[in-house]
């Protein structure tokens, strides 16, 4: 990323099905709350056939229109890396996803990155998602479930991150029910302190299927509203602990 170019942030997941894509559009409609234009790239998506909605269409179906860029398609419900091996399909170059990553932060002030699955999925033989990360200077974002199995997860994906030199720029429970198990509430309460991340953000479950308008109303408050303004200002220094409300 150049000195001319806007802000980055990349959202992955400890696993599939996390809450990734809503994750996603609520940050498209906290950072149009707060007066920025943003864009997102999905770099690989898979398990949609040829002009089919995919993960860029529910953002816009959630958050409102905004410029996006897809690099490359599978309609296998595969990791990239595989599905284009079985599909035929030549897979994702990295020099494709880091221009197509660089000319939306050039032209727009926040531009979101959204994985496929794991930190560690392969979107093509020689790339990960972190590796893309690493090569545009984007911190991330990790979205965790709410119940068991989370903190491992978490773990090992925190330090994944960190691993490739990237600054995780905090945790998000990609889905929070009404009334959660014991298990859950443990979990947000140990996150923080087992992966040493915060936990700056928590979805009500049920968000994704909310309207356009209250979708992009009620967004900015399922996030740390001081995480918010760091992370979507020119400099973003590291997060703290907060306790979101999820409504």
């Amino acid at each position: 990323m150049t000195a001319s170019s806007g802000r980055l942030l990349a959202v992955a997941g400890t696993s599939t099905d996390v809450g990734k894509t809503v994750v996603t559009a609520a940050l498209v409609a906290s950072a149009r709350a707060a007066g920025l234009a943003p864009a997102v790239c999905k770099p690989a998506q898979t398990g949609v056939g040829p002009g089919a909605p995919g993960d860029l269409a529910v953002i816009e179906n959630l958050a409102g229109a905004v410029t996006t860029a897809e690099c490359a398609r599978y309609p296998d419900p595969l990791a990239p890396e595989t599905a284009a091996r079985l599909s035929g399909m030549p897979p994702l170059d990295r020099t494709t996803a880091r221009v197509a990553v660089d000319r939306l932060a050039r032209a727009h002030e926040m531009t979101f990155i959204e994985g496929a699955g794991g930190v560690l999925v392969r979107l093509a033989p020689d790339l990960t998602l972190l590796d893309l990360c690493a090569d545009v200077g984007a911190p991330v974002v990790v979205v965790v479930p709410a119940g068991l199995g989370a903190l491992n997860h978490a773990e090992l994906t925190v330090g994944a991150v960190r691993a490739h030199g990237l600054r995780v720029a905090g945790l998000v429970i990609g889905s929070w029910p009404a009334d959660p198990d014991l298990a859950m509430r443990c979990n947000r309460d140990d996150l923080p302190r087992l992966t040493g991340t915060p936990v700056v953000g928590v979805i009500p479950a049920g968000a994704g299927a909310l309207g356009q308008a209250e979708f992009s109303r009620r967004a900015p408050s399922w996030f740390d509203r001081d995480w918010l303004a760091r992370e979507l200002a020119p400099t973003a220094p590291t997060a703290t602990t907060f306790a979101p409300t999820a409504t």
